[in-house]
């Protein structure tokens, strides 16, 4: 074979490869004009008064909390309560060994008798020495004398009765019982320890009410800004894992007058009624701040895409194609979004094949209701 014929079938071979390729090329592009615009489930969107809605974690701690201590030194003699367990006001916790605060009871009672006797007798010299004082009998000094005994004698009854308070005060403080109602800690003391009073010793228990209950959180001082001034007002509530309501009965008790310099945030403090003793001090809890309206669009949380720059939707135009939109997002309620800029009414949002949906490509909008049922599943045949 030539170099001729060769270089002619050589081209030949490659001008038939290149229409090849460029019909390829075609067919893909055909194919491509073609394609069926992407089922896209969205829904109509419009302004409405929203909730001002702020969310936080916090913590549940008890509305109070008591150290329950011994003011006497004794011998713990016995524990009245059950670790763990609520108690009412007044209830007896603990018994410390009074027979040494009874003896001192019966001392102070005697002293004071024998105080009272020596101001009788006193009192009787007094009025015996008067009239022999006027007659000239006895000397002034000795009835100056007598009435200084009987304002002594008198004093020293005034400090019997003191010390004998004071002795049945102390007797009153061997027997423990509870300030407030509330729910028990761990005893700290056995029975038959010694505890003294003002030292480390004397801490028996705590003591914690749990109805209400207060739950702490903060917020940042830019979110704490938008409820500023509508704290009496300011409903809150505690939800769960699925943003389902399961307390709506809060109410702020407390907002801290300076920002943390550090976190830039603010306390702010809850408070429940917990009957049951649903929540228990320490319990971590989700809570939303409710305050005021404003005015915004809610969008379903799924329809919210984040880029490098802001976060977008994307909606159905009425020309049949998808557009991506940036939106601004002020807040969160329950499963939507707060927009509060980038959408108008009437935007169609996208909310699911997100992953699919490109800007400027075609799609078939429908309404959440009429979303078409998925197709049944082939079993395989046997």
């Amino acid at each position: 074979m030539t170099h001729g014929s060769i270089a002619i079938r050589a081209f030949a071979l490659a001008a038939s490869t290149l229409v090849a390729a460029c019909g390829s090329h075609d067919d893909k592009a055909s194919a491509g004009a073609a394609a069926p615009p992407l089922p896209v489930t969205a829904v109509a969107v419009r302004t409405q008064n929203v909730p001002v809605s702020l969310e936080a974690v916090g913590q549940a701690e008890g509305s109070r909390d008591v150290e329950i201590r011994a003011r006497v030194t004794g011998i713990l003699e016995k524990r009245e309560y059950e670790e763990g367990a609520p108690v009412q006001a007044g209830q007896l916790m603990f018994l410390i060994d009074p027979a040494p605060f009874e003896l001192a009871v019966q001392d102070a009672k005697a002293t004071l008798q024998q105080a009272r006797v020596a101001s009788e007798l006193a009192g009787v010299d007094v009025k015996r020495l008067t009239p022999l004082a006027a007659d000239k009998a006895i000397s002034q000094r000795d009835l100056d004398q007598a009435q200084a005994t009987e304002k002594t004698a008198t004093a020293a009854i005034a400090s019997a009765e003191a010390k004998l308070k004071e002795a049945e005060l102390n007797l009153s403080y061997t027997r423990v019982s509870a300030p407030i109602s509330g729910v028990t800690g761990r005893a700290q003391r056995s029975e038959g320890s010694l505890v003294t009073a003002n030292t480390d010793s004397s801490l028996l228990t705590t003591l914690t009410q749990v109805n209400p209950i207060w739950v702490r959180f903060s917020l940042a001082d830019t979110d704490y800004s938008r409820i500023r001034g509508a704290e009496k007002v300011a409903r809150v509530q505690i939800v769960n894992d699925a943003n389902a309501v399961v307390a709506d009965n809060g109410r702020l008790n407390f907002a801290a007058s300076t920002v943390d310099t550090k976190l830039g945030t603010i306390q702010l403090r809850a408070e429940f009624a917990n009957p049951g003793t649903r929540w228990l001090p320490g319990q971590f809890v989700k809570v939303r701040v409710l305050a005021g309206e404003q005015s915004a669009i809610l969008v379903p949380q799924q329809a919210i895409l984040q880029n490098e720059q802001s976060r977008i939707v994307m909606t159905a135009g009425p020309d049949g194609k998808a557009a991506s939109k940036s939106v601004k997002i002020a807040n969160w309620i329950g499963s939507n979004a707060v927009v509060t800029a980038g959408l108008v009414d009437g935007d169609r949002v996208i909310i699911d094949n997100l992953v699919k949906v490109r800007p400027g490509s075609p799609v078939q909008p429908h309404e959440p209701a009429t979303a078409a049922e998925p197709a049944p599943t082939k079993t395989s045949e046997r």
